[in-house]
C-alpha cells in the first residue's frame, strides 16, 4: 500500500546519524506491517537498512540477532550439533501467519516490536532467555528480557524514538532439551496458544506461555513438576483476564489449551531424550509453508 502522507525518507548509516525523533516518524525495517494499511499519521520514515547490522553473530556466550534480521535469515541458521534447542527456530518461524515470501522481508525485531500475543519471534526469544538491547532516544542504552519487553497486546516498553537494536540469546539456552506446542483454530491460522518448555543443565524446568496470553508468561521450577503442581502454578500466574480474546480464540478455550499443552510438554520432557524428536502433537496441525 502506498503511504501518500510521507514527505521524507531518512537513510542514516550510523547511530550518530539517526535524526531527532519527531511526531509523525516511524522506523522502517521490513515494512510488512507498515505498508499493509493506511498510516495517515506518518510523515517521515527512518530507513534502518543502511545501518547494515549483521543479521546473525555467534559470539563466545551468545547468539546476537539484529533487529533487522529477516525471518528467512533466521530460519536458515544452522547451528552446531550441541544446539539441541535449535529446532525451535524453524518451528517458530513456521508459526507465522505469513508465507515464505513475507519471511524474506519481515524482521525479527519488527515482530517483537509489534508485540502481538501471537508473535512467534516473541515466543522463540522469550523461551530462549533473550535479552533486548534498546537504543534510547536520549542516546543511552537499555537492556531488558524479551519476556518483560512485551507488556500487553501491542504494548511494550519502547518510548517514542526508542529503537530495538538486537536480541542476544545465551548459547547455554540453545543447548537445552526443549519441547514445542502450538495450536490454531485452523491449520494455518494465527497461533491461539504457543508454549515452549525446556530443561536446564541442573535439571530445572522452564515453561514459556505465549499466544494464549496478552503478554509472555515464564514459569521456572527446580525440577520437573508434578502435573498438579504445574497446573496450579499456571492458574496462579495467569488470571483469566490475562488470556487474550479475539476471533482466533476465546479466553476459556485458550486457557483450556494452555493447560493441556503445558501438560504435554511436561510429559515429553520427563521422558528420555529419544522421545523429544517424536511425532508432532496432533494439536499442532500440519507444518506451515
Amino acid at each position: 500500500m502506498d503511504l501518500n502522507t510521507i514527505t521524507e525518507v531518512a537513510h542514516p548509516q550510523s547511530r550518530e546519524q539517526l535524526p531527532l525523533w519527531t511526531a509523525g516518524d516511524a522506523w522502517l525495517a521490513g515494512g510488512t506491517y507498515l505498508f499493509s494499511e493506511p498510516q495517515a499519521h506518518l510523515a517521515r520514515l527512518i530507513d534502518l537498512t543502511d545501518l547494515k547490522w549483521p543479521a546473525l553473530t555467534v559470539g563466545e556466550t551468545a547468539l546476537t540477532i539484529a533487529a533487522t534480521c529477516t525471518v528467512a535469515q533466521l530460519d536458515g541458521l544452522i547451528g552446531p550439533p550441541d544446539w539441541i534447542a535449535s529446532p525451535l527456530v524453524n518451528q517458530c518461524c513456521r508459526a507465522f501467519l505469513a508465507s515464505f515470501k513475507i519471511w524474506k522481508t519481515a524482521t525479527v525485531g519488527g515482530n517483537i516490536c509489534m508485540s502481538l500475543p501471537a508473535g512467534p519471534m516473541i515466543s522463540l526469544t522469550a523461551a530462549l532467555d533473550g535479552v533486548c538491547t534498546i537504543w534510547k532516544a536520549d542516546g543511552s542504552e537499555q537492556t531488558i528480557d524479551v519476556a518483560n519487553f512485551v507488556t500487553g497486546n501491542q504494548c511494550n516498553v519502547l518510548a517514542p524514538g526508542d529503537l530495538l537494536r538486537q536480541i542476544d540469546i545465551p548459547l547455554a539456552a540453545l543447548k537445552r532439551r526443549s519441547a514445542f506446542r502450538q495450536i490454531s483454530l485452523t491449520p494455518v491460522g494465527r497461533s491461539a496458544a504457543l508454549l515452549i518448555g525446556s530443561l536446564h543443565g541442573g535439571g530445572g524446568f522452564a515453561l514459556t506461555v505465549t499466544g494464549s496470553t496478552k503478554r509472555p508468561i515464564k514459569l521456572s521450577f527446580a525440577g520437573i513438576p508434578r502435573a498438579d503442581e504445574l497446573r496450579d502454578m499456571l492458574q496462579q500466574h495467569i488470571p483469566d483476564a490475562l488470556y487474550h480474546d479475539d476471533i482466533h480464540g476465546k479466553p476459556i478455550w485458550r486457557k483450556h489449551m494452555t493447560l493441556r499443552l503445558a501438560e504435554e510438554i511436561r510429559a515429553e520432557l520427563r521422558g528420555p531424550r529419544s522421545e523429544i524428536q517424536g511425532p508432532r502433537s496432533e494439536l499442532q496441525g500440519p507444518a506451515r509453508p
